[in-house]
């Protein structure tokens, strides 16, 4: 039939009177729609590009379309009409709700709902213009425990409060796409004021150029991995390769897991690197499910037991949980062996992670001393281009594409990528807001975005980086019709994807109901709004206070002041009323005041009564 992928078996119309169906067919084709009882006719343009715009859509289904072209009709089936949301940034948002499992896995398995569902589009990037046509990964499915593995897990709970609170059905078109920067989703128009990202976009509309990085970069990466298994004296000799269970490690050095090898003699090392540990498993835990938990590790791995490979990771971020197989584990002595890539980090297991077997509600743990060995030491393997985080390239792939199709709104997560360059990153992200609501040309609908979670060591100390980018997000609520989800105390500082995606759908939720459905309802913590000087303290007054502010636990912390030398130093802080005093007395005439402007400030203090943190902010 001649319709877009996305208008298919299982979709979730826009209620409401601007919902366009839409396609492509042969030039001035003539075409009709049966829907709801209503005929709709029309015919496309000399392209072959045509759209309808369906009538007064009322929530409820399912219900079937007839698309009649040239006599031959067809049918769409099991359709919804309820309120579409478009679930964009990078990968906090495209995270899927496996990698969430150790918190709600319970809620999850136990949860089935046909009125939710999720569309994937492909992620596909383009630097010449935008596209016109969509291309499908997988269709819209309907949250099941088996199919909400694969949803986005923060739309996912997100989804769920909406749905429980007015009973309506969600759509959710996924669309994120990991390590994105915030360039990479807006037009070539919009990157008119910032010279160093259009040269970027003139190289890329490069064909040649494109696929000559992308097979050097392929040829690369094979040849370091092939000669790696040459050379690895671990490897290399398949008869005596140090995952077997009879290897004699005695003469290994020991190694503490986990931690960095930051200060180790094995700091400086790319290449290959060996471990093993010998453990006793019970009688009770063999011959049934069982699965290794190993943290986090730098860069990628190979985990053995007992001579048989139980799973491997090829990139740092994702928590090690590999089940093992029926018959690996055996009563008594087991041996497990890692072979650790370190390709161009610092290499090193993640700390504060789990580190352990499982077996029928018991558990061995596996931190503490190791036997290692180098295998073989490597020049750094340098990462590929992803051309995917290229500027506009995914606007014009990804996001021109789906502006057809009719959404109640956005819901955001990005900014990580960005916090390296911070330059601009205001101008880019509020112009990404008002670009898109043009493109999609149905008003201002609601954009409601996350800004950046908590993440590296605790610090007490001013930072650049994720400090400021969560500043120049909150400054971006200028923008009408926006939220901020303020997330500060919902990360982990091991960890750039935290798993608490629960509490963000939730509270996301909570800026839908406002801004999305005018609900009367408290849905931001305290957001800074102005500031007062009187008798050398600095009176804050902010909005979205609710009921009151709070203090969570026993005083204000991290509240940083300065004087005209804008040297910021540690300040008090109390509430008074509905403002905050916050003073220093060593400094006799503050100008500017911070809160929270660390990468990972401990003791986040500040809320209001329903529950809700301060956003960090920097005033002067």
């Amino acid at each position: 039939m001649p319709l877009s992928c996305i208008i298919s078996d299982g979709m979730v119309l826009q209620r409401g009177k601007q919902t366009k169906v839409y396609g492509k067919t042969n030039k001035k084709e003539k075409l009709t729609i049966e829907f709801l009882g209503k005929t709709y006719e029309t015919t496309a343009n000399e392209e072959g590009m045509w759209e309808i715009l369906l009538e007064d859509l009322e929530a409820g289904g399912p219900y079937e379309m007839t698309i009649i072209e040239r006599g031959k009709r067809g049918t769409i089936k099991d359709i919804l009409i309820g309120d579409v949301w478009l679930c964009s940034g990078q990968s906090n948002m495209e995270l899927p709700c496996r990698r969430v499992m150790d918190l709600f896995e319970d809620e999850i398995l136990s949860y089935s709902n046909p009125n939710i569902r999720q569309f994937l589009p492909k992620q596909t990037y383009n630097f010449h213009g935008p596209k016109e046509e969509l291309e499908c990964n997988s269709p819209w499915t309907s949250v099941t425990p088996d199919t909400a593995l694969d949803f986005t897990a923060v739309g996912y709970f997100f989804a769920k409060e909406l749905y429980e609170k007015y009973k309506i059905p969600i759509g959710l078109i996924s669309a994120g796409v990991g390590g994105t920067p915030v360039e990479a989703w807006i037009s070539e128009k919009s990157l008119e004021d910032f010279p160093k990202l259009k040269n970027l976009l003139h190289e890329c509309k490069d064909d040649s150029y494109v696929e000559k990085v992308k097979k050097d970069d392929e040829k690369r990466i094979s040849n370091w991995y092939e000669f790696i298994d040459l050379i690895d004296e671990g490897y290399k000799d398949e008869s005596k390769r140090w995952y077997g269970e009879s290897l004699d490690d005695s003469e290994w050095n020991e190694f503490f897991i986990p931690q960095s090898f930051e200060g180790t003699e094995l700091e400086k090392i790319n290449g290959s690197i060996w471990f093993r540990k010998e453990i006793d498993i019970p009688k009770s835990m063999i011959d049934m499910p069982a699965r290794i938990y190993f943290g986090a590790i730098v860069d990628a791995d190979f985990i053995y037991i007992n001579g048989k490979l139980v799973g491997n990771t090829d990139y740092r971020y994702p928590p090690r949980k590999y089940d093992i197989p029926s018959g690996v584990l055996k009563e008594g002595k087991n041996i497990i062996a890692i072979r650790v890539f370190s390709k161009i980090n610092i290499g090193g297991f993640i700390k504060d992670k789990a580190y352990k077997i499982i077996a029928k509600g018991e558990e061995i743990k596996l931190d503490g001393n190791w036997k290692y060995r180098v295998g073989c030491k490597m020049e750094p393997l340098e990462d590929q281009t992803f051309f995917q985080y290229k500027p506009t390239g995914l606007y014009n792939g990804l996001i021109s594409p789906l502006r057809h199709y009719t959404i109640k709104g956005v819901i955001w997560y990005q900014g990580e990528s960005n916090t390296c360059d911070t330059k601009g990153y205001e101008e880019l992200f509020t112009r990404l807001i008002k670009e898109w609501r043009s493109a999609w040309n149905i008003g201002e609908f609601p954009f409601l975005f996350v800004q950046l979670a908590n993440f590296l060591e605790p610090s007490k100390e001013y930072s650049e980086n994720w400090a400021k980018i969560r500043d120049l997000q909150r400054r971006a609520l200028k923008v009408n019709n926006t939220a901020m989800v303020v997330s500060i105390d919902l990360g982990e500082y091991n960890d750039l994807h935290p798993q608490n995606k629960k509490e963000v759908g939730r509270r996301l939720a909570l800026a839908a109901q406002k801004i999305a459905y005018g609900e009367d309802v408290v849905y931001s913590g305290p957001l800074y709004e102005s500031m007062e000087v009187l008798e050398n303290k600095i009176y804050l007054n902010f909005s979205n206070i609710g009921s009151g502010l709070m203090i969570k636990e026993n005083s204000l912390n991290q509240f940083f002041i300065c004087g005209e030398d804008k040297n910021y130093v540690q300040a008090s802080a109390e509430i008074e009323g509905n403002r905050v005093k916050v003073y220093n007395k060593n400094i006799k005439n503050p100008i500017g005041v911070r809160y929270c402007w660390a990468d990972n400030p401990t003791n986040v203090t500040l809320y209001n009564k329903e529950g809700l943190p301060a956003s960090p902010f920097t005033a002067i």
